[in-house]
């Protein structure tokens, strides 16, 4: 398996990419596709944060608007009225911690408060997003998706899913370059689920090393999709053997962060592969 990125800049925090690195997921949201309300509550979204971290989390993403197919926008003051109070909460973890959002205005005040890193399903499209990471030392994902979440799995259409998910993530790679964003500090997510059906995630999946040429780490977001139960028949409930599954087919692909809500599950299966392939601790 090709690795030729060796570390991540990331705010507090500069990360070892000889191994693949666990996401925690923290959805501090009422509409999440998987947990959604089961960590409404600050306090509880704390708790189990830093119960992925015993778990073997290397990371936790938290997230204050739901993105799932069909989802309605929140207000900032909302979003930040949910993230802000988690990830002060977390501190102790002593892990870095990323805020999944794609407001400008959210990235400021998260980054304020110490935010490792900015989990962007736009990309850092929106006016002043580039700018407000630049503006700091955080870490930033920069996703693909096509439409937005209320109607982006109506039909989506691709000529080459693989083409063009590169070609748009190199442009966003570009752009925050020049805006200041050092390419230590970049991370990209070809968006599994985003404006793509079930063909176009199993060959973003199939030819994911496609990406690595980019030269940036590969974040893949596959945990308990649609895609999962489409192929298992599985509720989102009962994903987790097939979450694993395409976890560690996408770190054999080369990604190095795997964004999951099964952070034990996923560490035990990837030391057991990591002892055999000879993979770093």
């Amino acid at each position: 398996m090709a690795n030729t990125f060796s570390m991540l800049r990331c705010g507090r925090f500069t990360l070892s990419l000889d191994r693949p690195l666990i996401m925690g997921i923290v959805n501090v949201t009422p509409d999440s596709f998987s947990d959604g309300g089961h960590f409404f509550d600050a306090a509880r979204a704390v708790a189990h944060g830093l119960e992925l971290v015993a778990q073997g989390a290397d990371l936790l993403d938290i997230g204050g608007e739901s993105t799932r197919p069909g989802a309605v926008p929140v207000s900032e003051g909302e979003e930040l009225d949910r993230v802000l109070p988690v990830l002060e909460g977390l501190r102790e973890a002593r892990v870095p911690l990323s805020v999944d959002t794609q407001k400008p205005g959210v990235m400021r005040a998260a980054l304020a408060v110490g935010a490792d890193m900015i989990n962007d399903v736009n990309a850092l499209l929106a006016p002043g997003a580039l700018a407000a990471v630049a503006a700091s030392d955080a870490a930033v994902c920069l996703m693909h998706k096509q439409g937005e979440p209320r109607t982006m799995q109506v039909n989506p259409h691709y000529d080459d899913v693989v083409g063009e998910v590169r070609a748009f993530l190199a442009q966003r790679i570009a752009a925050a370059q020049a805006a200041g964003i050092a390419k230590e500090r970049i991370v990209i997510d070809p968006g599994f689920g985003f404006g793509k059906n079930l063909q176009h995630n199993l060959e973003l999946l199939r030819q994911l090393q496609a990406l690595l040429s980019l030269g940036v780490p590969v974040l893949a977001g596959l945990s308990r999709k649609s895609m999962l139960g489409s192929i298992t028949g599985a509720s989102v409930e009962a994903r987790v053997h097939a979450s694993v599954a395409a976890a560690l087919l996408a770190a054999r692909k080369g990604a190095r962060i795997l964004r999951v809500h099964d952070v034990r599950p996923t560490r035990e299966a990837l030391a057991v592969v990591a002892a055999v392939e000879g993979w770093g601790a």
